[in-house]
């Protein structure tokens, strides 16, 4: 009895010391799980914030170039001013008083380089009348309305594009008033104002003469004859005759349409202007030039040649795309209407040839470098460049190994500012905290190259061409450039080039194989190929010649002379052959 007493003694302190175990068990779990609960609240609103902050946060350079404007037109003057990069001797040129042209490509910074000119003629005792030709007249594209005559198109060209002149003329003359004699140059001005109501565009295209002859005629007789006797008789007639002839001839002529541009007394009125303008020289310049419809751009440049390039204190300037221009036309009496390029007006300047990498590396690296510090200088926070040399040390902080980073960049901008600016924006995407790197530069080319580029060639043929020269030059030769005959043109190849997907980087190469025949050298955009860079596939250069007696070889820098260039120069005609349709 007792041993069993024991036993339930025993199992009960058992059973009470684990019910108090578990009882401590539970407790403690239950303060875990209180605890763990306002860990996860801690986290959730105090520590997940930070780590995702740290995590996604973006460098103060890359932040700087993810707010960089990308056209001109967009920012103010001191902006351009201040991100201006002049290239020897682009500046030197444009400044001389000759009448001239400043070509090259969309975004290869015409605007910028016409707006920096006026402000530099501004500084220097000039009247700067800077104008956008995308602005001039009224809106709703009157200019290119096929419902309205050419002539009546084009007299509404030059005489808004007059009454522009006058208006930012007087703007210049008031904002520099000092020393002007205004009872003398305000009657000049509405003068001119007065006279640009005569310029008109006139056309004949029938000449029509005529003559006519008219006659009548009466001819007519009458007679009678009689007995008189009882009884009595008497016998009569007549007789008559008219007529009318009517003789004529018509004779037109037509032909083409002809057209003249009369002036009337503009030139004389432009002139009294300048002679009271004590000696301060006006420049005019007309930005986006190949926004004016081609058929009427030989009438304005006419209205330029008659009016205001014969003024002597007048220069013209004109930014223009070459491959949209139509300076002069013929005018069917062995003269022209327009301006005749190299003659009446020097084209000696051209922006796509100043900065392709390939020519020369240097020249194009200094001018990048110098690019990205002015664009980014003044976003950066005050202090955060500090050495001697602040350019280098922007590139420094801003590139992964940034000699290798920064050429791969300046190679895949081909020369062309608004290309640089956008890819760079790209990888500055990509990087968020961290230096751009080469990846970061690839995939920056291609997404530019996919979404700026490839997207706007609408042109199906010039798709063909595209995608039928890089699977020749590039997955058959391993090149990255080809040549064709500069004496030639192709079409396509232009539209091409004008898109940016082409580049010219030498002219004029000539060959032993081919005596007096010179060719141009056009490479393939880098977004073209950047997805074969580190394979088997990669371009190995720009393309194979050779120089020598020896072998041919790829190469890297065009030279003028070469001994052969056969493999290099490309046949447009058998793709013409394989997509005649």
């Amino acid at each position: 009895m007792n041993r069993s007493f024991r036993c339930f003694a025993r199992c009960t302190e058992i059973t009470s010391y684990f019910n108090n175990v578990g009882a401590h068990i539970a407790l403690m779990a239950s303060q875990i799980c209180f605890m763990l609960y306002w860990i996860g609240i801690i986290v959730n609103y105090f520590v997940r914030p930070r780590i995702k902050g740290m995590l996604f946060m973006v460098s103060p350079i890359n932040t700087a170039v993810m707010s960089l404007r990308l056209r001109a037109e967009r920012s103010t003057r001191d902006h351009l001013i201040q991100t201006f990069v002049d290239l020897d001797p682009l500046l030197t040129l444009l400044l001389t008083e000759d009448h001239q042209i400043l070509y090259g490509r969309r975004g290869t910074g015409k605007t910028h380089a016409l707006e920096y000119l006026a402000n530099e003629v501004g500084n220097d005792s000039g009247l700067p009348v800077y104008m956008d030709m995308r602005t001039i007249g009224s809106s709703g594209g009157v200019y290119s309305d096929p419902g309205i005559s050419l002539a009546e198109r084009a007299t509404r060209l030059l005489v808004d594009t007059l009454q522009a002149v006058h208006e930012q003329l007087l703007n210049a003359i008031m904002e520099n008033s000092a020393g002007y004699d205004f009872s003398a140059i305000m009657p000049a001005l509405d003068n001119y104002l007065d006279a640009t109501a005569q310029v008109v565009v006139k056309g004949t295209v029938t000449k029509e003469l005529s003559d006519q002859d008219r006659s009548t005629s009466v001819v007519g007789t009458s007679g009678e004859l009689g007995v008189s006797a009882t009884p009595s008789m008497k016998l009569g007639g007549s007789f008559s005759d008219s007529y009318e002839s009517q003789t004529g001839y018509k004779r037109s002529e037509s032909g083409v349409e002809r057209h003249r541009v009369h002036f009337g007394a503009l030139y004389k009125c432009l002139k009294e202007v300048c002679k009271n303008l004590k000696g301060k020289r006006v420049w005019v310049i007309l930005d986006e030039w190949s926004e004016v419809p081609l058929d009427l751009q030989p009438y304005l440049a006419d209205l330029l040649r008659r009016c205001l390039m014969t003024v002597s204190g007048i220069t013209v300037k004109i930014g223009a795309i070459e491959q949209r221009t139509n300076f002069r036309i013929p005018d069917g009496a062995g003269s022209y209407i327009g301006v005749e390029v190299g003659a009446d007006m020097t084209a000696n300047t051209n922006l796509d040839d100043f900065m392709v990498f390939d020519n020369d590396q240097a020249r194009a690296s200094d001018f990048f470098e110098n690019l990205i510090y002015k664009h980014l200088v003044s976003e950066l926070p005050e202090g955060f460049l500090s050495s001697n040399k602040p350019s280098r040390e922007l590139l420094r902080n801003m590139f992964t190994q940034s000699s290798s980073a920064f050429g791969e960049f300046v190679r895949a901008a081909e020369g062309v500012p608004r290309d640089a600016i956008n890819i760079l924006i790209f990888a500055a995407q990509q990087a968020l905290n961290n230096p751009i790197s080469i990846p970061h530069i690839r995939g920056a080319a291609k997404k530019w190259f996919q979404q700026g580029k490839e997207q706007a060639l609408r042109d199906t043929r010039a798709n063909l061409l595209l995608r039928w020269i890089v699977d020749e030059v590039i997955a058959h030769r391993q090149a990255k450039a080809f040549l064709l005959r500069s004496d030639q043109k192709y079409p396509l190849i232009e539209a091409l080039f004008d898109a940016r997907v082409l580049h010219i980087v030498k002219k004029g190469v000539s060959s032993n194989e081919t005596p007096g025949v010179r060719y141009d050298v056009y490479s393939i955009d880098y977004g073209c190929y950047v997805d074969l860079m580190n394979t088997v596939k990669a371009p190995k250069g720009l393309f194979e010649a050779s120089e020598g007696e020896g072998e041919d070889g790829f190469v890297d820098v065009p030279a003028t002379d070469y001994r052969s260039i056969r493999r290099a120069i490309l046949d447009i005609e058998k793709f013409e052959e394989a997509h005649t349709s």
